[in-house]
């Protein structure tokens, strides 16, 4: 992040919205939103805060997992497949 270029009082958004949103979407690097001085909020492109949410969904998917093992939930390899095939089988 380049501090003097990502930082922005949120008079400036207000005044140059339309800019600021293309700087995000060509640079594709976030733009914090300060009010009195303090970070209230971050401007994002679409396509960054998608790639965030999918990278955020995967690593909760592996806590989970990391977990599970933790606790000793785990099972064979060829049990899962067996129940997963059955299933399959079974519908109509």
């Amino acid at each position: 992040m380049q501090i003097t270029t990502d930082i922005k009082p949120v008079t400036f958004l207000k005044a140059n919205a339309a800019m600021l949103l293309d700087q995000i979407n060509d640079t594709r690097r976030p733009v914090i939103i300060t009010q009195n001085g303090e970070p209230k909020a971050v401007l994002q492109d679409p396509k960054s805060y998608e790639e965030m949410r999918n990278a955020l969904g995967l690593l909760k998917l592996l806590a989970q997992g990391e977990e599970e093992v933790r606790s000793g939930r785990v099972s064979e390899q060829d049990a899962v497949f067996r129940r997963l095939e059955e299933q399959l089988n079974s519908r109509p």
